[in-house]
């Protein structure tokens, strides 16, 4: 008889854990290795279509064409009332299922917004890139419902981390911005593999991952911290406008029946407005805007610009992402109001950056992670105030509307609340 028997339970157990990790380390790998190459290919598509803007500015005039043939493709697949990212959410919070045509779509649309000067980001489009493709394979495999789940967020992380390269923010983001409180930790190996694949895929085709630096980090003493929670507040309230000016954007768009139309006529006016306002800094993702803030240097008024110009253009049927927008909004107002509140310019952006991200998507700790990984660390436990108190003070509006706040902001209790601001409180 041997000395040392394991029991059955123990056994059964281990063998349902090992089962598990070699299921999910491989289809965290094979989502981290398609979507990565997918979202490469689409950052390196969004570099050439702003580089090529800037060669050409007379690609402006082009914006309403752009809108037009974008709403043909979505029309002309059966897609024309595709809920783009919200569909995303809700494929990892109740297991809906996405088209695979949806990835194509929404490369090729975010490129020509991009291209002819529409005012957007790029992430919304990898979250749906990714997600389409994982959900697709999740379908292809036959995958239990609450599988699927799991690899709709693989992928989501995936695509996220290809764009930014910052794969933790990805992984994290991903199992938290369905249910605000409700973290799924069971997809963490398999969204973090897919994640960091998906980086290493996007650094071997050349695409560099998005970093800043700041100065002006304060020191962590009484005055100093005032002036920090008074900005967390500013960028709270920020976060909530930015949150209504989306919605608005869309409301008032709506309100042109003809879909073709409402597009040319959005085109039309953003290009317009730009045209008006002499630079092309409003037009694309804006990342240039946004290295100028940290280093100091921004419009006061920029950030209302952006707000408006991307609530403009993505209201009216263009495509593209809003974390971005958020990010150049929060940079700039922070570049603004950081010296009225004693702080630096620099140090400003980079708080309000993290600031305002976390009260659009209502993911603390995502935010966090994202300030520690853009900004090599520095000064993250100022930046994560910031974001802590923006959190607290956004209210419960959302980028996405078929987020899920499930705990309220304010006490130690369960609201059951959706993002548009429908509590028990």
């Amino acid at each position: 008889m041997p000395l040392l028997t394991i029991p059955p339970h123990f056994r059964r157990a281990w063998q349902d854990i090992a089962a598990a990790l070699l299921k999910w380390v491989t289809f965290g790998a094979l989502v981290g290795g398609l979507v990565g190459l997918a979202g490469s290919v689409f950052h390196l598509a969004l570099e050439w279509a702003a580089e090529a803007r800037a060669a050409c500015p007379w690609l402006l005039f082009l914006l309403p064409v752009a809108g037009l043939a974008i709403v043909s493709a979505y029309q002309l697949t059966g897609m024309a009332d595709d809920p783009g990212t919200e569909l995303v959410i809700t494929a990892i919070r109740s297991g809906a299922r996405m088209r695979l045509r949806t990835a194509p779509l929404i490369f090729l649309a975010t490129f020509l917004t991009h291209l002819t000067g529409g005012s957007a980001g790029r992430e919304g489009a990898a979250l749906q890139l990714g997600g389409s493709i994982s959900n697709a394979l999740g379908q292809l495999l036959a995958l239990e419902p609450e599988d699927e789940e799991v690899i709709t967020m693989c992928g989501i992380a995936a695509g996220f981390s290809a764009l930014f390269g910052t794969p933790l923010t990805a992984a994290v983001f991903a199992m938290e911005v369905g249910c605000v409180g409700v973290m799924h930790y069971a997809a963490l190996v398999p969204c973090l593999l897919a994640s960091l694949l998906a980086q290493v895929v996007a650094g071997q085709l050349g695409v560099q991952p998005t970093r800043f630096t700041f100065t002006g980090m304060p020191a962590l003493d009484v005055e100093p911290m005032i002036s920090i929670l008074l900005l967390g507040i500013l960028c709270g309230i920020l976060a909530n406008l930015f949150c209504r000016a989306m919605q608005l954007g869309g409301a008032c768009g709506q309100k042109i029946g003809n879909p073709w139309l409402r597009a040319a006529a959005g085109g039309a006016l953003v290009a317009v407005l730009s045209l008006l306002l002499g630079t092309g800094d409003y037009n694309g993702a804006g990342m240039d805007v946004i290295a100028r803030a940290l280093d100091g240097s921004a419009v006061p008024a920029a950030f209302l610009l952006k707000m408006g110009l991307t609530a403009l253009t993505l209201g009216t049927g263009f495509k593209g992402g809003e974390i971005v927008p958020s990010l150049f909004v929060g940079a700039t107002f922070g570049c603004a109001a950081a010296p009225l509140l004693g702080l630096e310019a620099s140090f400003g952006a980079a708080a309000a950056m993290v600031g305002v991200f976390c009260g659009v998507t209502n993911s603390p700790i995502t935010s966090i992670l994202l300030g520690y990984e853009l900004f090599g660390g520095t000064g993250v436990t100022a930046l994560a105030l910031v974001a802590a108190v923006s959190y607290m003070t956004s209210g419960y509006h959302s980028l996405y509307h078929r987020q899920k706040i499930m705990y309220s902001k304010t006490k130690v209790k369960v609201v059951d609340a959706y993002s548009s601001g429908e509590t028990d409180e």
